[in-house]
């Protein structure tokens, strides 16, 4: 290596500890303090603009992940000390950004609560790793029916294949928008045993789920196919092409017939 490769290795080394101090030092700036003290009175109705040392702050520590854990943690801490609902609707939408498994205790004591189940689950969908799945199948059973059908939801954008025989369980549900997640959930999920919950279900449905239903099983054979589950839905299709099934599910169905037997 010449002297000046040396150079320039040591110059780029530099540079990065330089943007790393510089984002650690924009995480914990006096502007930065000033705003999460804001945050501790905030509400509707507040200039925003008082807390965009915060949004700032999550910009500068992108790709520095003990920059970005600290700023985390005082989201966390912040989230924690009794906020108002406008400002916790301000932190959850921040840590669906920067959130990790250190948030998910946190946002999981929201989501029972009605006016904070929703931004808290927002949160908690996107976030990496099995431990927000966890809290959020943990919560399913605990929540009323306003907040079930999107907590649900969010389990089947997850594809929670654990929490398939508990969704399953809300198809007969007599709230119907809980009973119409659970189908849209199971389809998601897009297991074999998912699809084979939605067509049990699908022999006894009242008149006003068989729609749903039909399209749950049409959704949930596109996921086993893109899974690579020919065969499952190969047959998933073929049911769906019954003289029972309404011209647009069986002309679907014939479709995805068409697409499974030719896919490799």
């Amino acid at each position: 290596m010449t002297n000046e490769q040396t150079a320039k290795m040591t110059l780029t080394a530099g540079a990065a500890t330089l943007i790393a101090t510089g984002a650690v030092a924009q995480a914990n700036s006096a502007e930065v303090d000033k705003a999460f003290e804001t945050l501790k009175t905030y509400d509707w109705g507040a200039d925003r603009a008082m807390l965009n040392p915060i949004d700032q702050a999550i910009i500068a520590t992108h790709g520095d992940a003990a920059a970005r854990q600290a700023l985390e943690k005082r989201l966390v801490d912040a989230l924690a000390g009794g906020l108002s609902r406008s400002a916790q609707d301000y932190v959850c939408r921040k840590l669906r950004v920067v959130g990790t498994s250190q948030s998910v205790e946190a946002l999981a004591a929201l989501l029972a609560e009605e006016k904070t189940s929703h931004i808290a689950r927002y949160a908690l969908e996107r976030m990496p790793g099995a431990k927000a799945t966890e809290a959020m199948r943990d919560a399913l059973p605990k929540v009323g029916g306003k907040l079930r059908p999107g907590l649900i939801g969010s389990l089947g954008v997850r594809r929670d294949a654990t929490s398939a025989a508990a969704i399953a369980a809300s198809l007969g549900d007599s709230d119907k928008d809980v009973a119409r997640a659970a189908a849209h959930a199971l389809a998601l999920i897009g297991t074999p045993a998912a699809a084979d919950a939605l067509s049990e279900f699908a022999k006894t449905a009242p008149a006003d789920m068989k729609v749903p239903v039909a399209d749950a099983r049409l959704l949930c054979a596109e996921q086993l196919l893109a899974d690579g589950a020919r065969s499952e839905a190969l047959a998933l299709y073929k049911a769906l092409n019954g003289s029972d099934q309404p011209t647009q599910v069986r002309v679907a169905a014939i479709k995805g017939m068409l697409a499974a037997s030719t896919k490799k």
